[in-house]
């Protein structure tokens, strides 16, 4: 009885046939529509993201050289999210300074004397108040060193409400598991194993060297 069982739980030999049989594109097909099936999945199931973003411009004071200021606004670019700034940013945006140093990015113009402090939440307006907190504690920290360095950093622009999350949609990352799927398809398809029936066919048809000795001895 044991053996029936067993038989019985072998697949038949024409399903084996069949599934040697798949064309090889059914395999990037497979992969492709599971990756975009599990990448659009993800994107609806992760919480949205949004950014805040505000802007301090460097200016020269009466004293001041302006080719200057353009060095300065790389080098407060750096000094935004270190621990001095970070650390009187967390009073007025109410959030820890290890929220800050997760969430608060800085960017820097080569070619104007601006830095954009960017700050991600998944709140929209606490995104607004990590943005504010970080660009208004820089601009305490420079300008109190203002007699020495001749410049002074100002307000250009303050962070506003986004009006729509800045993470990927579920479109998006559907997109990206589907090309994911269908690449992980393609390297399967080309480490799969040969056909046993593909390499009795190549074996059994005889080089033309060897045909040609065979001709020979004839």
């Amino acid at each position: 009885m044991s053996e029936n069982l067993t038989r019985g739980h072998r697949p038949s030999g024409s399903a084996l046939s069949r599934a040697r049989t798949m064309p090889p594109w059914s395999l990037l097909a497979a992969g492709a529509v599971l990756g975009g099936v599990l990448g659009g999945a993800y994107g609806v199931v992760k919480t949205p993201t949004y950014t805040a973003t505000s802007y301090v411009v460097v200016v020269p004071t009466e004293k001041g050289d302006p080719s200057a200021a353009l060095g300065f606004a790389q080098a407060y670019g750096r000094v935004a999210t270190q621990l001095a700034v970070l650390g009187d940013a967390q009073v007025w945006a109410g959030v820890p300074v290890k929220t800050l140093e997760s969430s608060v990015r800085t960017a820097t113009s080569p070619d104007a004397p601006m830095v954009a402090v960017s700050a991600t939440s998944s709140h929209p307006d606490r995104a607004v108040d990590m943005a504010n907190a970080v660009t208004r504690s820089l601009t305490q920290h420079a300008n109190a060193s203002q007699k020495s360095t001749h410049v002074e950093l100002l307000s250009f622009s303050r962070a506003v409400k986004p009006v729509s999350a800045s993470s990927a949609s579920p479109t998006v990352t559907g997109l990206v598991g589907a090309s994911a799927g269908g690449l992980l398809g393609g390297l399967v398809l080309l480490v799969r194993p040969r056909r046993s029936t593909d390499i009795a066919r190549q074996a059994s048809v005889p080089n033309p060297a060897t045909a040609a000795d065979v001709h020979g001895q004839l």
